[in-house]
């Protein structure tokens, strides 16, 4: 278990980095740059909208935070070893299939929110690329939450 923890955190301190980055891009994008000096900016072209970058910022950071606060009650869960390696891995998955929406949603007009066009604008490659490997993510963190629940407010020591 503890190497599954290790691996967790490592992930949910990678994806806040990533988060951070995103923090990064917010700044670029609300400024057109990066401060050299007082009132001198060297420009940096930015893609996607503050928004976006908003949404890529605080959400990474929030999946990241996810991924840690699982890794810490992981030995409290009560969950088999198979169950435990699900959560491990699939909170991972989860996290990165987020970031990976976030980042190219704000450069696909549709906002990867779907694989065809929708009200906010034309699907492309980049949207699918975006919408695919989170649209899992959307019922798999559902039921990793119920099952970690079940394990913790089980009476087994060990569970099943």
């Amino acid at each position: 278990m503890e190497q599954l923890q290790r691996t967790m955190i490592a992930h949910g301190l990678l994806v806040v980095l990533a988060a951070m980055l995103a923090g990064f891009m917010l700044m670029f994008n609300l400024i057109g740059g990066f401060e050299i000096w007082p009132g001198r900016i060297l420009p940096i072209p930015v893609y996607g909208t503050t928004e976006g970058w908003v949404r890529a910022h605080t959400g990474g950071v929030t999946n990241g935070l996810l991924v840690l606060a699982v890794a810490f009650t992981l030995p409290l869960l009560n969950l088999s070893g198979f169950k435990q390696k699900l959560m491990a891995y699939g909170f991972i998955y989860i996290a990165w299939s987020f970031t990976l929406f976030y980042w190219l949603g704000n450069a696909s007009g549709n906002r990867a929110l779907s694989m065809g066009d929708n009200p906010l604008g034309e699907a492309s490659l980049i949207s699918i690329i975006g919408f695919l490997p989170g649209l899992p993510s959307v019922f798999l963190v559902v039921v990793l939450l119920i099952i970690a629940a079940m394990g913790v407010l089980s009476n087994k020591g060990g569970g099943a």
